[in-house]
């Protein structure tokens, strides 16, 4: 859905948002700057990440546009390769800064937009139905949940974003035209992180939160309700504020490319990058970027060194995580240090700069316009109360902003433990870390799925090798040329061709089926009771969850964890996209007391089954880990009626159902039960050690989930 300005009822002013300065403040630099590549905003529900990034749309510039043009050509400098044109001396269109919305469950056609093949194939001609992209040009596209959008639907957009161009490829036709604009993109941490490398591809990132303060969450309370009661006059009361913003975005573009980022900004810029140890460019090129929109912003002619610590602040979080489990954040004390150390490197000023020959290294402003002797660079000071808080500060982040953080996962290798008693456990013992994390082997899920993309099991999806054709279902997809030719060349004839062209119908149309892979459902049944309980042992167990919970991240599965111990059987993580969420409850899970195998077992069954209610086409993986030892009030045995027969029941429950089952057999020592590779006969799933679980063992094979639960698995399947 495309959205402009609400014609009915004013948006929500920019000025009246309390709090959140740094996103307020990274918007305004993307508003001043586009090229500093847009804004990931990541942050608890409810935070009103949605309703800022909005009301940015009406402090936009208005823009002239080539009147009739669908893809919003500038009248002085049209696109030369636009499908409307080439454009003449025709009217010109002055209209408001479009921000347009991407749906997570938008069509890769809807994004890009489409090609009329039908009218390609016969009459030789470029139809072409405009996408997203084209819609966003020269205005603000934003992306809410965009963690939860498919993969190749990122790719896609944030590869439009750096060329500033769209390509849509189909079959030998092509249509290419311009798409710049600013992107913007928010998140809730909780529901699954964005891949590193796409997480790179955005600008800045900043972190929100809900104020703790009661005076700001009253002040929120206040002005929603009173926006809500008199959407226009609420807007009218902010009218000035916001006329005063729009106009000083408007005075920093015109400022812009006169800014002078000097070679010792340069050099901190490049510090800062090595130091924190970011992997590619970009980093620096977005800083240097960054650090010269705020220069701007800020009303001077040339960057200093407060401006390079707050372009760090905004664009090295993000860039610095290795994995899934890393919190976002930068350690400010080593970045005043690194800045510290390159203050004054430089004894002569970069050619063409202003500047002292001696430099003060006390005052990063430089004298500027807009400087000052204040500690923080100069900037102008901030005009009303913190009520008002009209305008962002250009400055570093608040000091209180890391307490009002939602808190990090917790690293698993270094837990702080809190025990928690359950359902009478006795000789419970306190949590211990897990071993370093290893590269598991690809556990599949057999048969043919049709769930969401991902990269574990085969699936029929919209990308992937073509196996066949079929008639579309519904709007065309990906086009079969061969199939489509091959059943409109029968017909020629009757249909009077003349010519070279190609006479092709609707019900000629063939689209190629594909194959590739799906995310699934990953449940863990992990066992904490006291046969596991040996801290080496528990360490190696919670190492190896902790590799497939990182194997599944890298798959884009969805994750959930059930643990059973004592007398009963706990859903510790719910089934979620977010794996930082499964391996904090990795961390703090304790161990000790009895070995309810089968609770678990039934436990697993009850999920599996709520989860096939909500989403049908997600296929599921059981993970047990475990010894295969089950106890209870009467011990352990194998008679009719003891934990050993209920643990067997219930996994021929499981089977029946067609679950995928992997077992992984955490038994140790000598002298060995074998109970875990019984409980996968029972399951009709295949048992591995935990050394088998390794992909670098001696026999490292891709291991999947077959033997005899093929037949159960193609049936689930069909």
């Amino acid at each position: 859905m495309t959205t402009a300005h609400n014609t009915t009822s004013p948006q929500y002013p920019f000025t009246a948002v309390v709090g959140m300065d740094d996103l307020r403040l990274a918007l305004l630099l993307n508003a001043v700057s586009p090229a500093v590549g847009g804004v990931l905003v990541r942050g608890e529900k409810g935070t009103a990440k949605s309703t800022a990034v909005r009301a940015l749309s009406a402090l936009m510039p208005a823009v002239d546009v080539v009147g009739g043009c669908r893809f919003a050509c500038a009248p002085t400098a049209p696109d030369p390769g636009c499908p409307d044109g080439p454009h003449g001396t025709g009217p010109v269109e002055h209209r408001p800064t479009r921000m347009v919305e991407l749906p997570v469950g938008a069509s890769e056609d809807r994004l890009v937009g489409a090609l009329d093949i039908e009218r390609a194939l016969s009459e030789g001609v470029k139809a072409f139905e405009p996408g997203l992209l084209a819609d966003a040009h020269r205005g603000i596209l934003y992306v809410d949940e965009v963690n939860l959008l498919h993969d190749h639907l990122v790719d896609l957009l944030l590869d439009a974003a750096a060329m500033g161009a769209s390509y849509v490829e189909r079959e030998g036709v092509s249509v290419r035209h311009a798409a710049r604009f600013l992107l913007v993109g928010t998140m809730n941490p909780e529901e699954g992180e964005l891949r590193p490398q796409l997480l790179d591809r955005f600008g800045l990132t900043v972190e929100v939160a809900a104020s703790r303060e009661p005076d700001q969450r009253v002040e929120v309370v206040r002005r929603r309700l009173a926006y809500d009661a008199d959407p226009a006059g609420f807007a009218a009361r902010w009218a000035g504020d916001e006329d005063e913003l729009r106009g000083r975005i408007a005075e920093a573009r015109e400022l812009l490319p006169r800014v002078t980022l000097g070679d010792r900004a340069l050099r901190q810029i490049a510090a800062t990058c090595a130091a924190f140890e970011v992997d590619g460019m970009r980093a620096d090129i977005v800083m240097a970027r960054t650090a010269t929109a705020l220069a701007a912003w800020a009303g001077r002619t040339d960057v200093a060194e407060e401006d390079v610590r707050q372009a760090a602040l905004l664009a090295l979080p993000h860039r610095r995580r290795r994995n899934p489990f890393d919190a976002p954040g930068l350690d400010e004390d080593k970045l005043d240090e690194t800045l510290e150390e390159f203050r004054g490197t430089d004894e002569d000023p970069a050619p063409g700069t202003d500047g002292d020959d001696d430099p003060d290294p006390d005052g990063p402003d430089g004298g500027g316009p807009g400087g000052g002797d204040g500690p923080e660079g100069g900037h102008p000071p901030r005009e009303g109360g913190p009520e008002e808080a009209p305008l962002p500060p250009e400055t570093g982040l608040p000091h209180q902003q890391d307490g009002e953080a939602p808190p990090a996962p917790q690293a698993p290798e270094q837990p702080e433990p809190e025990p928690r008693p359950q359902g009478g456990a006795a000789g419970e013992k306190p949590a211990v870390g897990a071993t370093e994390p290893f590269r598991t082997r690809r556990l599949d899920v057999p048969g043919l799925g049709e769930g969401a993309d991902g990269r574990r099991s085969r699936a029929r999806t919209a990308h992937g090798r073509t196996t066949g054709a079929r008639r579309p279902r519904g709007a065309l997809g990906k086009l079969h040329l061969a199939a489509t030719v091959q059943a409109a060349a029968p017909h020629q004839k009757a249909r009077g061709r003349h010519g070279t062209g190609l006479v092709v119908r609707r019900d000629d149309l063939r689209e190629a089926v594909r194959e590739g892979r799906e995310g699934n459902l990953v449940l863990f049944v992990v066992d904490a009771s006291g046969s596991m309980a040996a801290r080496k042992r528990m360490s190696a167990v919670k190492g190896a969850v902790l590799s497939l919970l990182l194997d599944a991240y890298q798959r884009r599965d969805k994750i959930g964890m059930i643990t059973f111990r004592g007398s009963g059987a706990d859903l510790a993580l719910p089934p979620t996209s977010s794996v930082e969420a499964g391996a904090a409850r990795l961390a703090q899970l304790p161990t000790g007391g009895r070995t309810p195998l089968s609770e678990g077992l039934l436990k697993a069954h009850e999920v599996l089954r709520i989860e096939r209610m909500r989403d049908p086409s997600r296929r599921a993986l059981l993970v047990v880990v475990t010894d295969g030892r089950a106890t209870g009030a009467a011990g352990a045995g194998r008679a009719a009626g003891g934990p050993l027969a209920r643990a067997s029941r219930a996994a021929r429950l499981l089977a029946a159902d067609g679950t995928a089952a992997v077992v992984v057999d955490c038994e140790a020592g000598p002298v060995r039960l074998g109970l875990a590779g019984e409980l996968a006969r029972d399951l009709q799933g295949t048992a591995i050690t935990l050394d088998e679980l390794r992909a670098d063992s001696v026999s490292a094979l891709v291991r999947t989930v077959q033997g005899t639960r093929t037949t159960h698995g193609n049936r689930k399947a069909a």
